[in-house]
């Protein structure tokens, strides 16, 4: 289980976070929407120890991680996918795969997971030995994904996961996802304006804005609340 429990976050003198609570369940999709500078990104920054929680805790099994550095809790299984990709733009599709898979519990796994994100995402395979720069933004966002997951994450944090994609591309990546919940039972959080596509494949879900959470449920019945169709869906 990954918990965030009475969370709150400061850049300098100011809050970003105020007394933020969820929780991740293994094999889980859940999703955390919200409108742009809401505080989702904030939120996965301070999961994934880039910036330390001023009160409460991240607790990842049951372990506290408030102090345990960022390349520690990807050993510990949670992944962080940032938002706007951050790929090694003038490594090869190879290369940033590798880096991926550079920690010790993935690296003795680097050629089964290779094997098998080059199945899920065969354009990949295709651009092996292309520059990270000269894919398209859709091939962009599934190498970032699949940088990841070579990680071999029990938890996998996607930031932004539709931001700047055309429809069929991003409908192409919801797909995938859903096939790497099911066939690795890995447990995905995605972090989006996107609030539609977010709550309709995710278990539960969650609202946040101005850095806290408003509301909270079972994706399908959140995507058909009143408030979410006329906050989110320019509905009512």
């Amino acid at each position: 289980m990954l918990e965030v429990e009475n969370v709150d976050a400061h850049y300098g003198d100011a809050q970003a976070l105020w007394n933020i609570s969820f929780k991740i369940g293994e094999e889980e999709i859940v999703s955390l929407v919200g409108s742009n500078g809401a505080g989702k990104t904030t939120i996965l920054k301070t999961i994934s120890g880039i910036l330390r929680p001023t009160k409460g805790i991240i607790k990842i099994d049951g372990i506290n991680a408030n102090h345990i550095p960022p390349h520690q809790i990807v050993e510990m299984g949670v992944v962080h996918v940032p938002e706007g990709r951050r790929l090694f733009q003038e490594m090869t599709v190879l290369e940033n795969l590798e880096m991926g898979g550079y920690i010790g519990r993935a690296r003795r796994l680097k050629e089964e997971n290779l094997k098998w994100i080059f199945e899920i995402f065969p354009i990949l395979r295709e651009r092996i030995y292309q520059t990270a720069k000269t894919l398209s933004g859709g091939e962009q966002q599934m190498l970032a994904i699949a940088r990841g997951l070579m990680s071999d994450p029990k938890w996998l944090l996607i930031d932004e996961l539709s931001l700047g994609l055309a429809p069929l591309i991003v409908k192409n990546i919801y797909d995938i996802i859903k096939e790497i919940n099911h066939s690795r039972k890995t447990a995905i959080l995605i972090v989006e304006q996107n609030v539609h596509l977010a709550l309709k494949i995710s278990k539960r879900g969650y609202i946040i804005e101005n850095g806290k959470i408003i509301a909270e449920g079972i994706g399908t019945e959140l995507l058909n609340s009143e408030m979410v169709k006329k906050a989110y869906l320019a509905m009512g």
